[in-house]
């Protein structure tokens, strides 16, 4: 059981990942096509952070605690 919630997190981190890759990819592609768009691209870095907590959050989760 400990097993299918491990492997929920995986898929659900793999996922977030991809989403955020893609984020960087369409920043990064707005820039270079010079897109005024200053709320979208605001709003795309945004986010891209909201990803990054998350992934942050579950990749602690996967982690076990090492006491030192």
């Amino acid at each position: 059981m400990i097993e299918t919630g491990e492997q929920a997190l995986r898929a659900k981190l793999a996922a977030l990942m991809q989403e955020h890759r893609d984020l960087d990819t369409a920043i990064e592609a707005m820039g270079e096509q010079g897109v005024k768009d200053q709320l979208q691209i605001t709003r795309l870095k945004k986010r891209k952070l909201q990803l990054k907590d998350q992934i942050a959050r579950i990749e602690d989760a996967l982690l076990p605690d090492i006491i030192a």
